[in-house]
């Protein structure tokens, strides 16, 4: 069983970045994260984003509009940073208070600068193959994690848990392109799937992005399998000083035994959806150059 290091293949990435801006023309690409409120998660991750801009040479510039802000001022300040020319990618983090349109809002980030990847046109160009868009960054990290651990998905049957618009969905469209490293079969499970462990037993690559602490098993999971775990869930735990611990959709020390490749939870998907907003912010540069 090898673990596929998502610290380390991020860390690779992010040189490669830092390099790239260096030799950049010109001033430096330029992320806008907006978080609305103070949801401790979303405070992490923002920072964790913030921290990485930094390191690779972007500017980054932060605004945090309170809890209060309707649609329509959030609306405003959006439509701000789309016409500002000194912006090249911005973020919405998610969630979003309850009063808001989550999909409203991604669609309302100019499709150039949704370096988030949800926008309607970025979405579609994946369906299309297009690669002028951007990609969302959990699927496209996922995507570049099996490529550098050396995962061709070409004649696999690559199962997907979950069928979220943020991974479920966009890591089925990755992986069924017609292009290296993807050309896999894919099946998407949900929760309204008949039978599905044996589904899952069927994939030479599984991806679990459901949602549910350790919801993959080991009878879930055909020997030899290349298991990609999506999920950050916080479960109880009392000998934690936190009075929790993250745990993944999979039952890690079950599961990983029969796998021939897994990621682990912290410290696989995550580092890389971070990597990937910061490629993609560099790619947003670049083509409004």
């Amino acid at each position: 069983m090898e673990l596929i290091d998502g610290n380390q293949i991020a860390a690779a990435l992010i040189a490669e970045l830092k390099a790239e801006v260096a030799a950049l023309p010109g001033r430096k690409p330029c992320i806008t994260l907006v978080r609305v409120g103070d949801d401790p998660a979303s405070v992490s991750y923002v920072r964790k984003k913030e921290k990485t801009a930094a390191e690779i040479g972007l500017t980054s510039r932060i605004i945090l509009p309170p809890v209060t802000i309707s649609q329509t001022e959030l609306f405003a300040l959006l439509d701000e940073l789309n016409a500002d020319p000194t912006v090249d990618g911005i973020l919405v983090q998610s969630p979003l208070p309850r009063h808001i349109d989550e999909v409203a809002v991604f669609r309302r980030v100019a499709p150039e600068k949704d370096v988030d990847g949800f926008n309607t046109i970025n979405l579609g160009k994946v369906a299309q193959e297009d690669e002028t868009g951007f990609v969302a960054c959990t699927p496209a990290g996922i995507m570049e994690l099996l490529a550098r651990s050396g995962v061709d998905l070409k004649g696999k049957h690559v199962v997907v848990l979950g069928r979220s618009l943020i991974v479920g969905k966009p890591v089925a469209l990755l992986a069924l392109q017609k292009k290296a490293g993807a050309n896999g079969t894919v099946t998407i499970c949900h929760s309204a799937t008949a039978n599905l462990p044996a589904i899952t037993r069927q994939a030479d690559v599984l991806i679990a992005a459901i949602g549910r602490a350790e919801f993959v098993t080991a009878d879930m999971v055909k020997p030899g399998a290349v298991v990609i775990d999506v999920g950050i869930n916080r479960v109880a735990d009392a000998t934690k000083k936190t009075g929790h611990r993250l745990t993944g959709d999979v039952k890690f020390d079950e599961v990983a035994p029969h796998c021939s490749k897994i990621t682990p939870v912290p410290g696989g998907v995550g580092p890389m959806t971070v990597a990937m907003l910061m490629k993609n912010t560099v790619k947003a540069r670049r083509l409004r150059a």
